[in-house]
């Protein structure tokens, strides 16, 4: 042969060492791999040697009628898709009907009734924590198991080991992970074979008897292996996965199907949104949608992305906040609304922002910040409640405790305790700002403050912490505080350092409100502007707003914090990343 392959078939049950006169490379394969080593029987091992790896070719590649590269794993793959259809099976499958979850299997062991051979009912043992005899499973191959109740579970197959006449593979649906136990005897040797074919990655449906090994294991005993669909691709390594941070992002359903741990992150996405929802309809508020499409971008300090409507020839924005319509509906008389969903700022990436992020706003008339800062509390408990884990959990790298009540704080007294300077003392706080390299020419002494407590106070937030008595003139839609117009009535909630939450006691007075917009547009270039004045907005305050609290929650932010999760975009299916 002209690239020195040699084909060696050794039958033994020992293990045997084998020299060769000449420079060769040799390596045991693993079938399910990239290489073209495959066990024939327990007893029989085909190994394949060349001159370098390159050149490793299984039996299919020799034979001028098979010119498959079976060293290639996705041609290894495509090899088997061909034998399957062959054999008249439907490699893309069809529908499944009266399969359990995972989790509904292992919810419900404690309950199952098992057989005995003699047709005696028992408990399943608790393998934890009594010694188990189990008994002779009917099969000639397998170990002692405890046998149950007949079920139907679906997944794809995350790890498959071959005795030959025995398969044990681990599948997984959307819940877990369930152990899968094929022997020949038990489903057949045309079934059997079907299950030979299967690759890692491939999703299959399982009908057969719920119980577990003699190693505690739960397991299914098949009686019969159904394949649902063929995966082509392959799978990352089992032990590295996918550690790629932005391959995970990009093929998310890669990371979701072989990843531990990022399915559940996502459930708990799920749970924690619809745990918010539910702690505010129960108390009276109600979910509205405002428009995405706006034509003055407010509410935050925020570029917009921009688009163009064609039948009306104008502008429009995507909207950066959910605020001034929301507002205008307690004008209205809606008295206690939220709307949570998507907004959008044309700004930068890091770990803690995305262009594209969700967020729920939330105002009730009659109430102020104080309230707020008591729904807040309510809703992250209730959330974790709902996900489980407890009040005290991990999140950065320290251990943030959420028992109610949350610490609360003010502005100037977080700021003078972490720089020593009296924030009333404006000449002060101008000198600290030039010893701390910050530009001070032309801006307002509340933008100077705000600044310096952003670099110095901010990263020792710990929290949870209500953060509350800003300076008024950095909250044009705040009202006052009663007694002193130089503070506004606001919080925001800090955790880790991290800005998790935003409330104000809202500003009602229409006119002051018209004045504040004006001061803040004022000598300002657009992209560093609140936004454009919204006059319809000043409009409806005319017609009377009544006193209320409002509250905005970064839900992307809140997930990282309940989930541990160090980045946004760990919390977000898809996010905008840069093009391959």
């Amino acid at each position: 042969m002209a690239s020195k392959q040699l084909l060696l078939i050794v039958e033994t049950t020992e293990t045997v060492t084998i020299k060769f006169a000449s420079p060769c490379v040799a390596k045991a394969r693993n079938p399910q791999s990239r290489f073209g080593f495959c066990n024939l029987s327990p007893n029989v091992i085909l190994i394949l040697v060349a001159d370098s790896p390159s050149n490793v070719s299984s039996p299919a590649s020799t034979d001028a009628g098979n010119p498959t590269d079976l060293t290639d794993p996705h041609a290894a793959r495509r090899h088997k898709l061909e034998e399957i259809i062959k054999r008249g099976i439907d490699p893309w499958g069809s529908r499944f009907d009266d399969r359990l979850l995972v989790g509904q299997c292992r919810d419900r062991i404690g309950e199952i009734q098992f057989q005995t051979a003699d047709g005696r009912t028992l408990e399943l043992p608790d393998v934890e924590s009594e010694e188990v005899d189990y008994r002779q499973w009917k099969s000639d191959n397998g170990p002692g198991e405890e046998i149950g109740p007949k079920v139907r579970v679906a997944g794809r197959i995350l790890l498959s080991r071959d005795n030959g006449k025995l398969i044990f593979a681990n599948i997984r649906d959307w819940t877990g992970d369930i152990q899968i136990f094929v022997g020949k005897n038990q489903v057949g040797e045309e079934n059997f074979d079907l299950a030979k074919l299967l690759d890692l990655g491939d999703l299959i449906g399982v009908e057969g008897r719920l119980g577990r090994t003699n190693t505690g294991e739960l397991t299914v005993f098949a009686e019969e292996v159904t394949l649902l669909t063929k995966m082509l691709e392959v799978p990352p390594e089992k032990h590295a996965g996918m550690t790629n941070t932005e391959l995970r992002q990009r093929m998310r359903y890669a990371d979701l199907a072989f990843n531990d741990g990022v399915m559940q992150t996502f459930l708990d996405r799920t749970k924690i949104i619809k745990s918010v929802r539910r702690t505010l309809d129960d108390q009276g508020f109600c979910e509205v949608e405002g428009p995405t499409l706006h034509t003055v971008p407010g509410g935050a300090a925020a570029r917009p992305f921009e688009t163009h409507h064609n039948a009306l020839d104008m502008k429009l924005t995507m909207r950066i906040a959910l605020e001034l319509h929301l507002k205008r509906l307690m004008v209205g008389g809606m008295e206690r609304v939220y709307e949570l969903g998507r907004v959008y700022r044309n700004e930068g990436l890091s770990p803690r922002h995305n262009p594209e992020f969700t967020m729920i706003e939330i105002y009730q008339a009659y109430g102020d910040y104080e309230s707020m800062m008591d729904l807040t509390e309510k809703i992250i408990c209730d959330a974790i409640d709902q996900i489980g884990g407890g009040y005290v959990r991990e999140f950065n790298g320290q251990q943030v405790d959420f028992t109610p009540p949350f610490q609360r704080q003010t502005y100037a007294a977080l700021f003078e305790k972490a720089t020593g300077v009296d924030p009333s003392d404006e000449a002060a706080v101008i000198e600290l700002a030039k010893k701390l390299h910050l530009e001070t020419a032309g801006k307002h002494p509340d933008v100077i403050r705000n600044e310096i407590f952003e670099e110095k106070v901010e990263d020792s937030l710990q929290g949870p912490i209500f953060v509350t008595d800003y300076p008024a003139s950095i909250c044009p839609l705040t009202k006052r505080k009663r007694g002193n117009p130089d503070i506004a009535e606001r919080f925001e909630l800090f955790i880790c350092s991290m800005e998790l939450a935003n409330a104000y006691t809202e500003l009602n007075d229409p006119d002051l409100q018209e004045e504040l917009f004006k001061t803040q547009l004022d000598g300002l270039e657009e992209e560093d502007s609140m936004a454009k004045m919204d006059h319809d907005f000043v409009r409806a305050l005319r017609y009377g707003m009544p006193p209320a609290g409002g509250l905005g929650i970064g839900i992307d932010r809140l997930v990282m914090v309940l989930t541990n999760s160090k980045s946004i975009r760990d919390v977000i299916l898809f996010p905008v990343l840069r093009p391959e």
